[in-house]
């Protein structure tokens, strides 16, 4: 009796929807235009009241590879989660719905990680990219991930070890866990591969989960109350896990808060009175500390001698 070949996919894809029907199909039709071909792309439709379910299910049809997963609704950890539990792939991305990839994106970044023997491989974005090629130990990563110069914690534009993800999963009540668990997922690589080039494109709108980054005037204190939570334990995660590096988690945390309180000053943002006195009496008790971290940003310490006093 002749062997049963069982096509097992390199690659596996995972993109969450939720209502956007006017973008979505930009996003599938990107990923099954790749060079690379083998791959699985699991899209899960997260409770979607429009037709971003159908017309997944539509592309389903045609493409064998793709698996369309209906749930009802949850937030963005419980959708990533189901994903993975779905996923059968040595390797794992991930794609937003209102994003798109570069045709070479899957290949780029699979050849970065098998020739560099790296568990993570990232490109660059079409807004932050440079012809650079970095091999970096998991605390040399971390470092570069918390400095945003790179490349931040978003999990698009990355490529990751599936085992990276054993006896791990995103938080299915918490908002920003990006924050806290992306460092976490580093810490346990052997080495991260990173190659400027952008190969991948994040959409920025108005109903985008981060749309408060880029327009601070959607800042209030129930998003900065979460921020802060998601700071604070990935300070005291990495200090546990780093200890060399203490200095410099330490400071990433202060960079946060100092950037707070210069926004909540710029933009007269009301409702934060109670988180912005916890912020300036913390920065206040290490002010000293803060100005000489060999990290510290000439725009950080003008922020400091104008708010912190």
């Amino acid at each position: 009796m002749d062997e049963i070949e069982i096509n097992i996919p390199l690659i596996s894809v995972i993109m969450l929807t939720y209502n956007r029907e006017d973008l979505v199909s930009r996003a599938i039709e990107s990923i099954l235009k790749q060079t690379f071909k083998n791959f699985e792309f699991v899209i899960v439709d997260n409770g979607s009241t429009d037709k971003c379910g159908e017309i997944a299910d539509e592309y389903a049809v045609k493409d064998e590879r793709i698996l369309v997963i209906h749930c009802n609704r949850g937030n963005i950890g419980s959708g990533r989660n189901t994903g993975l539990d779905m996923t059968t792939g040595e390797y794992i991305t991930f794609i937003d719905d209102d994003d798109w990839c570069e045709p070479d994106y899957l290949d780029f970044l699979y050849k970065l990680s098998t020739e560099n023997n790296a568990d993570l491989a990232i490109c660059g974005a079409s807004d932050k990219y440079f012809d650079e090629k970095n091999v970096m130990t998991a605390e040399e990563a971390v470092i570069e991930l918390l400095r945003r110069k790179k490349y931040n914690v978003a999990f698009p534009a990355k490529l990751f070890k599936a085992s990276l993800f054993d006896n791990i999963r995103f938080s299915e009540s918490a908002k920003y866990d990006d924050i806290e668990l992306m460092p976490r997922i580093f810490g346990r690589t052997n080495k991260v591969a990173y190659y400027g080039l952008p190969k991948y494109t994040f959409y920025r709108h108005e109903n985008n989960n981060s749309a408060w980054t880029t327009n601070h005037s959607l800042l209030d204190a129930a998003i900065l109350d979460e921020y802060l939570t998601v700071y604070r334990n990935r300070t005291d995660w990495l200090c546990e896990q780093f200890p060399k590096s203490t200095a410099a988690w330490r400071y990433f945390g202060w960079s946060f808060m100092i950037s707070m309180v210069e926004k909540i000053n710029r933009f007269n943002i009301s409702d934060c009175e109670n988180q912005y006195n916890a912020l300036r009496n913390e920065l206040l008790e290490n002010r000293n500390s803060f100005l000489k971290s060999n990290f510290l940003q000439e725009f950080e310490r003008d922020w400091v001698e104008q708010y912190i006093k």
